[in-house]
């Protein structure tokens, strides 16, 4: 999961299998309620067979609608559309395969007649609930809701100059870490260093970019900006942070604005967040 060549059991791998399974336990207890509480008539079936049909669909759930966060992310950047609105798209697609998977898991062995337009509405209707409700459940989890305008410069720094010639901030010296602890800083492999240049939101964790590679760490963005508060920064879209001294270019394609940083990491600039930067001097 790091930039550097390393073997499946780096920290990185290790928070990926945990993520994964804390997801799937959290699905497998979705799973077990439902099957005990037997919605949508399917309290009539035997409870052995209610286990196992919803405790296998909270699973398939997973494998279709988990990557529908990274996804609505993209395409709220690439469509300038609100978040809202790209996360509902997402849900309303993923339910087509689930819904089509749940009708045929239900009508094993067979056989399997065309569904009627109101047969076929209900299944859908009823799988949308379902899965857009676990999934909004595992969006509210996250902590995903970052204002896009949250400040993380220290409260002492100078207004920044906006004089500049440059079409870039000059660059300037990262605030050494504080000898207190720091979790974000703590849970970085040594060979990282402390040179924070970039936080990425990646679902329930921050990918941590420094001047010397990148790693994941369990921690929502919003606490891991408290984390470098004494370095120069700011939260230059909803997913990433981006310390000043960091930025080496910019790039413009159209209307998109990227930052481009230490070892060729580019950070998206939101649309709302363009003026700000060129007031503050950034761009």
């Amino acid at each position: 999961m790091t930039s550097s060549k390393s073997a499946p059991s780096t920290p990185g791998a290790r928070i990926t299998a945990r993520k994964i399974t804390i997801d799937l336990t959290i699905m497998t207890a979705i799973g077990v309620v439902l099957a005990f509480i037997g919605p949508f008539g399917s309290f009539t079936e035997p409870l052995a067979y209610r286990l196992i049909s919803w405790v296998g669909f909270a699973w398939l759930g997973y494998a279709i609608y988990s990557p529908i966060n990274a996804i609505a992310d993209r395409l709220s950047e690439a469509l300038d559309l609100p978040r809202v609105f790209t996360w509902g798209l997402t849900v309303t697609l993923a339910t087509v395969p689930m819904a089509i998977a749940v009708w045929l898991v239900s009508r094993m062995p067979g056989p399997y007649p065309m569904p009627s337009v109101q047969v076929a509405a209900e299944q859908y209707f009823y799988v949308w609930i379902v899965g857009g409700g676990i999934t909004a459940f595992f969006y509210l989890i996250e902590g995903r809701h970052v204002p896009a305008s949250i400040p993380t410069s220290h409260p002492s720094d100078p207004e920044p100059q906006t004089e500049a010639a440059s079409p870039v901030a000059p660059a300037v010296e990262l605030a050494a870490p504080s000898l207190s602890p720091n979790p974000l800083l703590d849970a970085l492999p040594a060979e990282l260093g402390s040179d924070v240049v970039a936080l990425e939101m990646e679902d329930h964790y921050v990918r941590v970019h420094t001047a010397l590679g990148s790693e994941l760490v369990l921690m929502r963005l919003r606490d891991a900006m408290t984390h470098v508060s004494d370095v120069e920064g700011r939260q230059t879209h909803r997913s990433w942070w981006v310390a000043r001294g960091a930025v080496e270019d910019v790039q413009r394609e159209g209307r998109n604005v990227r930052l481009i940083l230490a070892r060729g990491v580019e950070a998206p600039v939101s649309r709302a967040q363009v003026s700000e930067l060129k007031d503050a001097g950034w761009i």
